[in-house]
């Protein structure tokens, strides 16, 4: 099998991150998500509360609205440029999934590359909120619209285009079709179409270097 980098992108309660998980196991390779911002302010030689502030106060879904900490706009620049550097890093070294983190903008270039969008219906995204997240109702519905406005507007202000445009994609798929089993084989049964099947000489996982 070719070396290969698979970035997801998703939108909130879509279990983009379990179905990225998933399809790693299936192909035998790291998923990096939110490690990446670790290593990234150890890069910076900053501790993880300078970089993601707002996270020691607030509950772990408040992250997800912050994604660089609630810094400057010149500090936040310079998280994602050192953040970047962290996932050209690990995209050097192997194969993976990355979650979010505007990799597909990083990677841009890579020539062995599949970027995929997750998304699902607002009733499904809701009910998974409920019942896989263990969210209320009422929060589930806030988290969906302020989660959702976050990432776009930060996807959008680093990249300039909207991570679901299908311009930028090369699979948008639903995940309530098929749910997180289903649609992490789904995308393994793509990936090894693209790119081979598994050798004993594929690249091993690595681990990121906090």
């Amino acid at each position: 099998m070719k070396k290969f980098i698979i970035t997801i992108n998703r939108n909130f309660g879509s279990l983009g991150r379990p179905i990225a998980k998933r399809l790693a196991e299936l192909l035998n390779v790291e998923c990096y998500d939110r490690d990446i911002v670790e290593a990234a302010s150890k890069k910076m030689n900053l501790p993880v509360s300078v970089v993601s502030n707002i996270e020691e106060k607030k509950s772990g879904f408040f992250r997800m609205l912050f994604p660089l900490g609630n810094d400057s706009s010149e500090h936040q620049r310079a998280v994602f440029e050192a953040q970047s550097e962290v996932i050209r890093e690990l995209a050097a070294k192997g194969s993976c999934v990355i979650v979010g983190r505007c990799a597909d903008y990083v990677l841009g270039d890579e020539a062995n590359i599949i970027h995929v969008y997750i998304y699902a219906p607002y009733a499904d995204r809701l009910a998974n909120c409920v019942e896989s997240l263990g969210m209320k109702k009422d929060e589930a519905k806030r988290m969906i619209a302020g989660v959702d406005k976050a990432r776009s507007n930060y996807h959008k202000y680093f990249t300039g285009y909207d991570a679901a445009d299908p311009d930028y994609n090369h699979l948008i798929i639903n995940s309530a079709l098929l749910e997180v089993e289903g649609t992490a084989q789904a995308l393994a049964s793509i990936v090894r179409e693209k790119f081979g099947e598994p050798s004993d000489s594929a690249v091993a996982p690595t681990e990121v270097k906090k």
